[in-house]
């Protein structure tokens, strides 16, 4: 059992979780997951590490109650424990001293931007970020972002906060500045990674996306999280998550991400109604 240190709601929606896993936390690095089973019998889900201490032994989650799993884990406190805390899983982000860098994180990719950005300005690089949602109150990190970038942008579709913008609005903008941009990573939902890397073809730039396919058991037995990547199958849990943006067949990927909809659409009612108090509650 892995038990739960802190909590905090970043957002309605959006959680933190600060677990005691001090085998993980030793070895976790940016761009790396784990999969996380609530309860016995409990659904396993993968969420992209957001922060480790590894002197404190632990790893730090942050994600979205979109469905019945995040829906209940949403409901753990302080002091809970956690049936399963696999990990860390996945190949980690390649950091080098590239020159000037962009880091793009929209939504809940923001939390598994920032480890990713603090590690490329640790080795040198020049770290332009860009952070972005819907609206001002599904922002979270922004000091934390600011704290590890040399330049940050700040955006929201409804301008409540920020730029009203799109991520890739600023993204051009610099792109089109004349600063050689040497590489950028985008972590959010599939469409904005997609715009991302397409607004960046042009300029020759490439481009790293965390991506978020279905997943199962996390070691490339299930086949569940392939995605075609030049062409190729790759499995995002054991080849990734992190791949060549344009090279990314991402209308395969939204189709496969949607294959189980209406099954968890099923699993969420069902959740709701065997626990009236956790529907819409903000916690």
């Amino acid at each position: 059992m892995y038990r739960i240190v802190a909590r905090e709601d970043l957002a309605p929606v959006t959680k933190l979780l600060v677990i005691e896993a001090p085998e993980v936390a030793c070895k976790a690095q940016p761009g790396q997951f784990v999969i996380v089973i609530v309860e016995e019998h409990g659904e396993r889900i993968p969420l992209t590490i957001a922060d480790y201490d590894r002197r404190a032994g632990t790893v730090t989650l942050i994600f979205q109650e979109v469905g019945k799993t995040t829906r209940l884990l949403g409901t753990k406190r302080a002091g809970d424990e956690l049936f399963a805390f696999t990990g860390p899983l996945g190949l980690p982000t390649e950091i080098e001293n590239y020159g000037t860098v962009l880091c793009i994180g929209g939504g809940v990719g923001i939390a598994p931007i920032f480890p990713i950005a603090r590690a490329l300005k640790e080795a040198g690089n020049r770290v332009i970020s860009i952070i972005g949602a819907r609206t001002k109150d599904l922002l979270f990190w922004e000091d934390r972002m600011r704290s590890v970038s040399d330049e940050l942008v700040v955006t929201t579709d409804d301008g409540s906060y920020g730029r009203k913008a799109l991520v890739t609005v600023p993204e051009k903008e610099i792109l089109e500045s004349g600063e050689p941009v040497e590489r950028i990573w985008a972590i959010g939902p599939a469409i904005m990674m997609k715009f991302v890397s397409l607004t960046s073809r042009p300029f020759e730039v490439k481009t790293i996306v965390s991506l978020n396919s279905i997943m199962v058991d996390g070691t490339g037995m299930c086949g569940a999280c392939r995605v075609e990547v030049g062409g190729k199958t790759r499995f995002v849990c054991v080849d990734g998550p992190e791949f060549d943006g344009h090279e990314v067949n991402w209308d395969l990927l939204m189709e496969r991400q949607r294959i189980y909809l209406d099954e968890e659409k099923r699993a969420l009612a069902r959740f709701e109604e065997m626990c009236p108090s956790c529907r819409g509650e903000q916690h």
